[in-house]
């Protein structure tokens, strides 16, 4: 089942949030196990199996790093191994760079204005590539959807700094 098609969704990687939610929740609420309390043991398993499929479309539309990865599988892009390493050797030595600076924020003089910095960095490079990725899923073409892997698999770097940043504010700032 493709999950834009559930959802009466025009195969975009823009989408409408809200709309999303209403149907989200009115498909849920036809298929929920607690409607089928008296119903054969099929039927509530039915229910079941119904329920968690909306769920997983649900979460992979609401997502759009998910989304992104979604329309390029429906597309038949071939999705790297999460260990396949980049070719982008100026991607690599800015991953470097921003680690580096990640680590240098629990010796820093100022520690929130240390943070606020690595928070902005990140927020602006992240917030670049994503819309590079949004133009290139919107190109739907071959060529367009190979760069869009590779886009994808950088903005996944990026959250994962974001949350090692996360916590470590967490860790510094824990009184």
């Amino acid at each position: 089942m493709n999950y834009f098609q559930l959802f009466g969704l025009s195969e975009k990687f823009t989408l409408d949030n809200t709309k999303l939610l209403e149907v989200y929740q009115t498909l849920q609420k036809a298929v929920h196990p607690d409607r089928f309390a008296n119903g054969t043991n099929q039927e509530k398993l039915i229910a079941v199996q119904k329920s968690a499929m909306i769920n997983d479309a649900y979460q992979t539309l609401k997502n759009p790093l998910k989304r992104a990865g979604y329309m390029l599988k429906l597309r038949g892009t071939e999705m790297p191994n999460e260990q396949t390493s980049f070719s982008d050797n100026a991607f690599l030595m800015r991953q470097m760079e921003l680690r580096e600076m990640l680590a240098e924020v629990k010796f820093a003089d100022d520690i929130d204005a240390a943070v606020f910095e690595i928070n902005q960095t990140l927020d602006s490079e992240f917030s670049l590539l994503f819309k590079a990725l949004q133009i290139k899923l919107t190109e739907c073409n071959s060529a367009a959807d190979k760069l869009a892997v590779e886009d994808l698999r950088k903005l996944k770097f990026y959250q994962k700094l974001h949350v090692e940043l996360d916590r470590l504010e967490d860790l510094l700032f824990d009184d």
